[in-house]
């Protein structure tokens, strides 16, 4: 077991991802080119004063610059105290991203040079060192400078449990482990404007009989068998949709039975995952396949490699090979006699993955490997703790990720979170596949996208190469309502974002508030979203996404559209 950031953090900090949030959640992980963009020249400058909120003065025009983005905001980027968002605030995420211990994932602000002021107060340029194709998933969650003692080191700045200010049409009244309240921000000057008094959210393990009893009025469950009988009501109604979320066996591979090649290829060839889809996914998957894409969802950049994955004959010639025999329990040991035992990890209360574990564990003990179940609760331990810490061997969770391969850079050496990198990175998989990081890499750089995506699928290929994951099913979202409550409700399940309309549900019994059951509950003990607490989807959903202003926002048609912060989209030159 690593010690390195689930020891440290404990029950705090939780994280502003890059392009993906929270990798994983319990019930439920193509781009666009509508920006101007400008080819050619060597150099550029920009005028307007040098931003230094974060620290460090640097300007666009220094050595090695190769791609500006500027930014015009709009009159509805302000604050809910009045004052204006701008550069400092750009400037200030950039440098909480990059230089908080233990922040999430610093891909792609790594890549910027300078954050300034353009030629005028409402213009942000941002200048790269390198060419940064997924740039629309940069500055999704923006922090207040003025608000923070020190933007390059936000470790200890929301430890009251909230975040004190808000750029989007909500804003923080309470936060107590009983539930979460947002009201309108009356500083919101955009579109959005919500129509209740108040959003209150609480926690629901058991969704469906809050709803059906009228405890709650909405839940986002995830789906499993019989959740249409256990919906069943006449006052219920609920519909899903398919979107960027998908589950998966992962096999951490940085340490423990799963760093050793051989016997993780060998473990992977012993699942039969059309068994498992047999079981578990196909009586509820509406016949939604098998997931061949790896860590993906299927589109432009899935080329369908995982196939025929299973082959017990081939698994049980690797391990021969390798100098393994089986012990008179018929588990496979090692020349020394040792056997592997694999802590296969989810979250408790799941009964999808536990169902799972039920069914999967003793064929694979007849497969010779030695798996026993190490669950606990999703929050804090699955997903704000144990999985940073890459403490756990197996895991299955899902990942809910943004409309653009750019959550894959995750996955990079670079990414796997240790003492010697502040245990900065959210490869919690630990998977170190120098090959597939330069991939990675150069497709990040990549503006032309039949390049970039060859450079993707030769990532993903890689990665189905080392056994490190399996792919199960893309998942649909499904919501869920009380007809005599709530109306609007669906229009967003899509998304990456799906919570992010809540602003223009219908109050149908006009109590001024709608109540959320939220099957993972997120801890105000872990109210950072710099640090790990962005791993769960929940708190993106419920937290960081519903205060904190971005440049961009994603859709339900899986793309990025500038928001209501800018007057229209950037404009890129490439330098």
């Amino acid at each position: 077991m690593r010690t390195s950031k689930g020891s440290k953090i404990a029950a705090l900090a939780v994280g502003l991802s890059l392009i993906v949030a929270a990798c994983g959640d319990d019930k439920e992980s193509t781009t666009t080119d509508a920006a101007e963009t400008t080819a050619g020249g060597t150099e550029t400058t920009a005028g307007g004063a040098e931003t230094t909120a974060g620290g460090g003065e640097t300007t666009a025009g220094e050595a090695g610059a190769a791609m500006k983005i500027t930014y015009t905001l709009s009159d509805v980027a302000v604050w809910d105290d009045g004052s204006p968002i701008t550069a400092a605030d750009f400037e200030c995420t950039r440098a909480a991203i990059m230089g908080t211990p233990g922040s999430l994932s610093t891909t792609g602000y790594d890549q910027v040079l300078s954050v300034e002021e353009g030629a005028s107060a409402s213009e942000v340029v941002i200048t790269f060192s390198s060419k940064y194709a997924p740039w629309k998933g940069l500055f999704s969650g923006l922090l207040k400078a003025a608000a923070l003692e020190d933007c390059n080191d936000v470790s200890t700045s929301f430890d009251e449990g909230t975040i004190p200010f808000s750029g989007r049409e909500w804003k923080f009244d309470s936060w107590t482990p009983e539930q979460l309240v947002l009201v309108p921000n009356e500083g919101y000057k955009g579109p959005r404007t919500p129509g209740v008094q108040k959003l209150v959210v609480v926690p629901a393990e058991d969704g469906p009989t809050l709803l059906k009893a009228g405890t709650v009025d909405f839940i986002f469950p995830q789906a499993y068998t019989g959740i249409d009988q256990e919906l069943a009501d006449p006052n219920v109604e609920y519909e899903s949709a398919l979107g960027g979320s998908f589950e998966g066996f992962y096999f951490q591979s940085y340490e423990g039975p799963f760093a050793d090649a051989d016997y993780r290829t060998a473990f992977s060839k012993s699942i039969d995952v059309n068994a498992v889809y047999d079981q578990i996914y196909a009586p509820f998957a509406q016949g939604t396949p098998l997931l061949n894409c790896g860590p993906i969802a299927p589109g432009p950049y899935c080329d369908g490699v995982w196939v025929d994955t299973f082959d017990q004959a081939g698994a049980d010639q690797i391990m021969t090979d390798a100098g393994w025999t089986k012990n008179a329990e018929g588990f496979w040991a090692d020349a020394s006699g040792n056997v592997p035992e694999v802590r296969w990890m989810v979250n408790t209360g799941n009964t999808r993955r536990e169902s799972t574990q039920e069914f999967l564990i003793p064929k694979l003990a007849a497969s010779g490997f030695k798996v026993v179940a190490d669950n606990c609760e999703a929050l804090p331990c699955v997903f704000e703790t144990r999985l940073p810490a890459l403490d756990y061997d197996m895991a299955m969770f899902i990942n809910t990720v943004a409309p653009d391969p750019a959550y894959l850079r995750t996955y990079g050496c670079d990414q796997i979170p240790t003492e010697e990198n502040g245990n900065q990175g959210q490869n919690s998989i630990g998977w170190c596949n120098e090959e597939a990081t330069d991939a990675l890499i150069a497709a990040d750089a990549e503006l032309d996208e039949a390049v970039r995506t060859e450079e993707v699928k030769k990532a993903l290929q890689l990665m189905h190469d080392d056994y490190v994951m399996l792919p199960l099913l893309q998942f649909p979202n499904v919501g869920a309502r009380r007809t005599d409550r709530v109306d609007n409700a669906y229009g967003e399940l899509a998304n990456y974002d799906a919570l992010n309309d809540y602003y223009q549900w219908t109050d149908v019994d006009g109590d001024g508030q709608i109540i959320l059951g939220a099957e993972q509950f997120p801890d105000s003990a872990c109210a950072n979203p710099v640090t790990e607490c962005a791993n769960s989807s929940w708190y993106v959903w419920l937290i960081s996404n519903r205060v904190l202003p971005g440049a961009y926002i994603t859709t339900a048609d899986q793309t990025f559209v500038p928001s209501e912060f800018l007057t229209g989209e950037a404009v890129v030159e490439v330098l």
